[in-house]
């Protein structure tokens, strides 16, 4: 939001510097980001005098060239080049003096330097308007008025506003502050807690007054609750024609861009008070104003010649013909004040606010008046905004009030009323502030007091402060005026040693995190609201189960998300497309469903792998990850959280071409696999991705708090390898569950470290080459003993397995 500090001034008599100003306002919760120096015309005329033109000749070696001889005033006349044809002897003229600034119509700039124009010397420049930014005509130099004295600067005679402009990073909840009488306000608060005594200056509508009754028109609201407010009157005999320079200034320095008196005064009064207006041509209005709903699919032409298809439960401004105006939002093209118009009906309500936004939302529409209306503007100033527009419309667009102020108010929005605790507001704050200055912090606010107690106060909140309406927010009031700066710290440090489990979940993740960083993971934190199409690529996830949202900001953001998988696609396809091809990523996240038995949240820890284990190097080949690198990693988290014994299944997912599925009795703990190929194409990935989804819930309920210890072995352990033939069907889990049933005690690990299939097998066949880890807490493992493990595990593998000792 930007506000103008002389706008500002008009409002509270103030000579601070602006950046004294800017700091109070920040202190204030009103955060001043910027404060830009404006000028009304660029480069403020510095340099540029009134030169008075003595004499005039022929250059003598070119046709359209003049040398003159002008008084800047400073007793030396100078010798001047000039290519106009205006240019006489006896003129006062603006000149560029050495060393002035200009700027072209660009907004390039360049510097007047003295040289020689056709072997005259040249000692400034004679402008035109143009090129000083005083208009656009360069049919000749400009000629000034006879009575002004040689020098006197240029920026005197023709009154160049130099302003300076806060840019202030507006908080949603603060939209009575969205004006500079709201920026005001809270500026006058700061600078009374500061001992600044300063009264607030709003401007006067006592010279309101009806000329005539010639042209009423009716008003007529069907929706009273969408519209609790709505005023009108109308104003006939204006000339729509350019604002005058004072007024085009307070729009040009917070951005606007003026287009006639009439949209212009509008603006004007948004911005200074808060208030949106909208002006109807008058004479394209038939019959009365009819405030209300339209069917759903009516078409309407806005302002910008875009055809929309309206709402069931848009607010619309009609006449007995049709839809004129989108209340709150945006105009009518046919309704719209043109040059031709000469009569309007100017418009002034207060309409609800989520009605405003959710229009504004379905049409994508975002203006200043909708910004305003759907965080709720104050209800008590319609009538009174409403009379400071037609005032200054009869100042800049002539004509006369031809109708009385129409205000349709059946049912009057009530201030707010809270109670404040005075042991509350020390306890909250942390420092007992003097009842005294409370109070004067609540009156600088508007805030009324109705009541007085030795516990509290009764407190009235004015209607338009939205984001009063609890004790606490008092509170916060209270501490943002009477400064932060302000609350003094203790000397004293309290402590508390609280005996917190080694499990919560917050100090897990850090664990695993930790863990995958050192691994090259990255982690990632994805919106979890997506859109609502990416159920269709998984059975699993129903749209009835989608929980969406009522007011979306738009239909990628609509819905929130019922798997992780689809948010770390999108953020691999980005890097992708980036050239970032080789990817390890993980992220701790929730994902949201709507059952049948009640929402439900349910969080996750993902990982994804895609490109190459490696960077590209002249000492190392490069290759591609695979699954059992992805499943190393997993069983990497699982091994430091202290979970084993966990078992194996095949996984059978519309997400997966391929994977398993680890699990500890009827606890499902994480799903690995291959993202199938149709789903990589629809984010535009054509590398393989491999995927693991933990059921974090499932693994903090695992996770034990107790800490168990174990002697380091005092024996040594032996290795014994075995080469066997098996089937193709036969996989490693069974060996290894045959091995583990076996022998308990002494057989602690089982590797596979070889596998071939080839041409010397016979059909059906594969081989797996497997190390045995053997070893006794309690003594040295003997040969014989050895030997007599071996053989049994042999003879196992065999009777239940049908292998063959290669």
């Amino acid at each position: 939001m930007k506000i103008s500090y002389n706008w500002l001034k008009q409002f509270i008599k103030i000579d601070w510097q602006s950046e004294e100003t800017a700091a109070l306002l920040t202190d204030l919760g009103l955060e001043v980001e910027m404060v830009e120096k404006y000028q009304s015309v660029k480069g403020g005329l510095e340099g540029i005098v009134v030169g008075h033109v003595l004499t005039c000749v022929q250059h003598p070696d070119a046709d359209r060239l003049k040398i003159t001889t002008v008084d800047l005033g400073d007793g030396t006349p100078v010798q001047i080049v000039c290519g106009a044809a205006n240019v006489a002897a006896g003129q006062k003229v603006p000149v560029a003096t050495i060393g002035t600034i200009l700027y072209d119509k660009e907004g390039e700039s360049f510097t007047i330097k003295k040289g020689k124009i056709r072997g005259q010397e040249s000692h400034g420049m004679i402008c035109a308007e143009d090129e000083i930014g005083l208009g656009n005509s360069h049919d000749g130099i400009m000629v000034l008025d006879e009575s002004l004295q040689p020098g006197t600067p240029a920026a005197t005679v023709f009154k160049i506003e130099n302003d300076e402009v806060f840019e202030i990073g507006l908080t949603p909840n603060r939209a009575d502050a969205m004006s500079h009488l709201g920026t005001a306000r809270d500026l006058r608060a700061g600078m009374l807690q500061s001992g600044v005594n300063i009264e607030l200056i709003t401007p006067s509508v006592t010279n309101f007054r009806v000329d005539k009754r010639t042209l009423k028109i009716d008003i007529d609201v069907k929706e009273n609750k969408l519209v609790p407010r709505y005023c009108g009157l109308t104003i006939s005999g204006i000339t729509v024609k350019p604002s005058p320079t004072w007024l085009q200034n307070r729009l040009k320095a917070i951005g606007l861009n003026p287009k006639n008196n009439i949209v212009d005064v509008t603006n004007y009064v948004l911005h200074e008070l808060g208030q949106p207006l909208h002006a109807f041509d008058a004479d394209k209005i038939n019959g009365k104003i009819i405030v209300k709903t339209l069917a759903s699919g009516t078409k309407f032409t806005t302002l910008d010649d875009v055809e929309r298809s309206l709402h069931e439960e848009d607010i619309m401004i009609c006449d007995e013909n049709g839809p004129l105006c989108i209340a709150g939002v945006f105009g009518g093209k046919e309704s719209g004040v043109s040059e031709s118009t000469t009569s309007i009906f100017l418009e002034s309500a207060y309409f609800n606010p989520v009605s405003v936004r959710k229009t504004a939302k379905r049409h994508q529409l975002n203006t200043d008046a909708s910004f305003r209306f759907e965080r709720g503007i104050d209800p008590e100033i319609t009538d009174y905004a409403l009379k400071r527009a037609a005032l200054l419309i009869q100042e800049v667009a002539g004509g006369e009030i031809t109708s009385d102020l129409i205000d349709v108010y059946p049912k009057k929005i009530e201030d707010f009323s809270v109670f404040l605790n005075f042991n509350k507001v020390a306890k909250i704050i942390g420092q007992e502030i003097p009842k005294d200055i409370i109070k004067k912090i609540l009156v600088s606010l508007d805030i009324k007091i109705n009541s007085v107690t030795d516990s509290g106060l009764g407190l009235t909140i004015p209607a338009y402060r939205v984001d009063v309406q609890r004790e606490i927010d008092v509170v916060e009031e209270i501490l943002r005026v009477y400064g932060y700066n302000n609350i003094q710290f203790s000397n004293k440090v309290n402590a508390t040693v609280s005996n917190s489990p080694r499990t919560e979940d917050y100090k897990i993740q850090n664990v695993v995190a930790t863990q995958l960083n050192s691994q090259g993971f990255h982690e990632m934190m994805a919106n979890s609201l997506t859109t609502a199409n990416y159920v269709q690529h998984s059975e699993m996830l129903q749209e009835e189960h989608n929980v969406t949202m009522l007011n979306p900001l738009s239909s990628d953001l609509a819905t929130m998300r019922q798997s992780l998988l689809f948010s770390g696609l999108e953020a691999i396809s980005y890097n992708i497309n980036r050239k970032n091809t080789d990817l390890k990523l993980f992220e701790f996240g929730k994902t949201y469903h709507n059952y049948p038995s009640g929402y439900e949240e349910i969080k996750h820890l993902t990982l994804f792998l895609t490109g190459n284990r490696n960077q590209e190097s002249w000492t190392t080949s490069q290759r591609p990850t695979d699954f059992f690198l992805f499943k190393g990693y997993v069983n990497a988290v699982l091994e430091r959280l202290g979970i084993q014994k966990t078992q194996i299944q095949p996984l059978t997912s519309d997400i997966f071409s391929e994977g398993i599925a680890l699990s500890i009795g009827r606890d499902a703990i994480v799903e690995i696999g291959v993202v199938k190929k149709s789903i990589l194409k629809s984010f535009g990935i054509k590398q393989e991705v491999f995927y693991a989804d933990f059921n974090w819930a499932t693994i903090l309920k695992l996770i034990s708090n107790k800490i168990k210890f174990s002697e380091i072995p005092k024996y040594p352990e032996v290795r014994r390898d075995l080469a066997l033939l098996i089937d193709n069907g036969v996989t490693y889990e069974s060996i290894y569950k045959i091995a583990k049933q076996t022998e308990k005690e002494v057989l602690k690990n089982i590797d596979l470290f070889d596998v071939y299939q080839g041409d010397n097998l016979s059909e059906g066949k594969k081989s797996y080459a497997l190390s045995f880890i053997l070893q006794d807490n309690s003594k040295t493992l003997t040969e014989e003993q050895i030997d007599k493990i071996m053989n049994k595990l042999q003879k196992n593998f065999e009777t239940e397995l049908g292998a063959v000792l290669r």
